[in-house]
């Protein structure tokens, strides 16, 4: 966990030289912990309970959260016994409850997330934010089509995933993030992998450049044969892939301008791994992969 904390800090100091939102990490400073905590308690992602409470509480200003303690805006429900207070929402005057501190409120958020009608977010790996980001919005946690899209932006803003592991590593990694923090491209973590994103016009080159790296490293691990421009917002990844596709995903299909190498980035999967599931396989849009 001092890690994580020495990390984020890191994160926080680049951010706010950069003028982040005081409001947004002040809340985060305040609540990381009980994130953690009900994580460690229950194994939903740190992440998901932080950008859920950042974004149903507006980051603790909202009416709910400041007079009822309720940062995740959990209605009453039949089986709730405690205080409530009315909100406007999807109708008027719904009821929600009211808690007499926010750890009571966190608490709750994790009751309320284990009953049943949840119960397929806890087939995704804990680190897997993307995952239950759109698993919340397909079991219907809240009406907003864009809610997944929402948390997930919140997330990788605030680089929140680092809450997901309590995973050490060694000293140079804390360093080698720390200098690639002032880079034009944040160093991003899914399943344990560190990445940038590619925007319009970069090259392999010019990114290896940015953080210092060497080309041909940099190229072996994203299985590029040569140098050249990059799918825009594509994946570049600093470490070696893995050999398998995220859980729960057992096919695709290639779209529009997609293929078989730039799924094996979107799956952080080597390209031989999808190429050894897939012998027949070729880069023609609609063409059905075996992920597993």
């Amino acid at each position: 966990m001092r890690y994580i904390c020495f990390i984020f800090g890191l994160l926080l100091t680049a951010s706010l030289a950069a003028g982040a939102t005081d409001t947004y990490r002040t809340y985060i400073d305040n609540y990381a912990d009980m994130a953690v905590a009900e994580r460690k308690a229950h194994g939903i992602p740190a992440s998901i309970t932080l950008a859920q409470g950042l974004l149903e509480s507006a980051a603790g200003r909202s009416r709910l959260a400041r007079e009822g303690n309720n940062h995740f805006g959990i209605k009453c429900h039949q089986e709730w016994k405690g205080d409530t207070m009315l909100r406007n929402d999807d109708a008027a005057n719904e009821c929600f409850r009211v808690y007499d501190d926010v750890a009571q409120s966190f608490a709750d958020h994790s009751r309320f997330l284990l009953k049943k009608r949840y119960a397929p977010l806890f087939e995704f790996a804990p680190d897997d934010y993307i995952s239950w980001a759109h698993g919340l919005r397909k079991c219907g946690y809240a009406t907003d089509p864009n809610y997944a899209v929402r948390l997930i932006a919140i997330i990788e803003k605030y680089s929140l995933n680092l809450y997901d592991s309590d995973a050490e590593r060694p000293e140079e990694m804390a360093e080698y993030i720390a200098t690639h923090l002032k880079a034009s491209h944040p160093v991003r973590r899914s399943r344990g992998l560190l990445y940038v994103i590619a925007t319009p016009g970069d090259t392999y080159s010019s990114i290896a450049k940015e953080l210092h790296m060497d080309l041909k490293q940099l190229l072996a691990l994203n299985d590029a044969d040569h140098d050249g421009r990059i799918k825009d917002w594509e994946e570049v990844y600093l470490m070696e892939k893995h050999t398998t596709a995220p859980e729960g995903l057992r096919w695709i299909t290639i779209g529009d301008g997609e293929s078989l190498h730039s799924i094996a980035q979107r799956m952080g999967m080597k390209i031989s791994a999808l190429r050894e599931l897939n012998p027949e396989g070729r880069d023609i849009e609609g063409t059905r992969l075996r992920l597993r």
